[in-house]
């Protein structure tokens, strides 16, 4: 798929500099889960956990740290190269990375985890939530669970330039099919790089949700949060916990929403 290529190549010229930025904040303990994350996926000690869209492994050795073992699978090859380089840096073994478009990934993978996890940024690089869906219910044991935290799509709907003034404009719209299309990426963990092709698929609360249920998995809860985890412009850190906010945002929308599923 050409947009999926595209985006391979987009992702692959910010790796190097996330693996530095990342390995400076692993190094530092400067780079942790949020509060909503850590307390929400709770006492995983003992399990054994992939990560979808892992980028290049940072948040994948933070569930090491946690799990019996961890799996990352990304997209990019320079990503699970560099991933691979940050696990050997931190000396952290019980983790393994795997190249994948997750739209691929049941015909190449039949490993069953007690935990199927994904974070911050990754729903709207997919096209095809139903077979994420579907992948999800592939790699999850009977008596496991799957956790999301990522951007909620109220908040991906308008215009981030105008946000930090307290203007609503819908830019991209809610319903939209076709992808929107950036010729830069990047810009929260290394500088943006231009001269690409990025492209990001619109996605509604009813899209997570149907595609996890259809697959045969079972909602256990949907949570909404004002904060967001990157700052969009204008925005401030909501008290050093990795959560960002606008001044004027108290309890007005939501920026970002967390999900866990088991199977039914």
């Amino acid at each position: 798929m050409k947009e999926i290529d595209s985006n391979k190549h987009a992702w692959s010229q910010l790796s190097k500099n996330h693996y530095e930025a990342f390995k400076k904040m692993l190094s530092d303990g400067a780079h942790r889960f949020n509060p909503y994350i850590k307390d929400e996926i709770g006492d995983i000690s003992g399990k054994k956990v992939i990560h979808l869209q892992c980028n290049t492994g940072a948040d994948t050795i933070l569930l090491a740290q946690m799990a019996e073992f961890a799996a990352g699978v990304d997209l990019v090859p320079d990503n699970v190269r560099y991933a691979k380089a940050l696990a050997d840096d931190l000396n952290i073994k019980n983790i393994d990375f795997i190249e994948s478009d997750i739209m691929e990934f049941t015909e190449k993978h039949s490993e069953k985890y007690d935990v199927v996890f994904v974070s911050e940024g990754a729903i709207g690089w997919l096209p095809d939530l139903k077979k994420w869906g579907k992948t999800i219910r592939h790699l999850l044991k009977d008596d496991g669970f799957f956790y999301v935290f990522d951007s909620h799509p109220f908040f991906l709907m308008f215009d981030e330039s105008k946000l930090a003034g307290n203007v609503m404009e819908v830019k991209y719209p809610y319903f939209s099919k076709e992808p929107d299309v950036d010729d830069s990426i990047g810009g929260y963990a290394s500088e943006s790089k231009g001269g690409v092709k990025a492209y990001f698929w619109m996605y509604t609360v009813s899209d997570i949700i149907n595609a996890l249920s259809s697959a045969g998995l079972h909602i256990e809860y949907f949570n909404e949060f004002t904060e967001n985890f990157f700052d969009a412009e204008g925005m401030r850190d909501a008290d050093g916990n990795g959560l960002y906010n606008y001044d004027y945002n108290n309890k007005k929308f939501p920026m970002s929403f967390s999900l866990k599923a088991t199977v039914k």
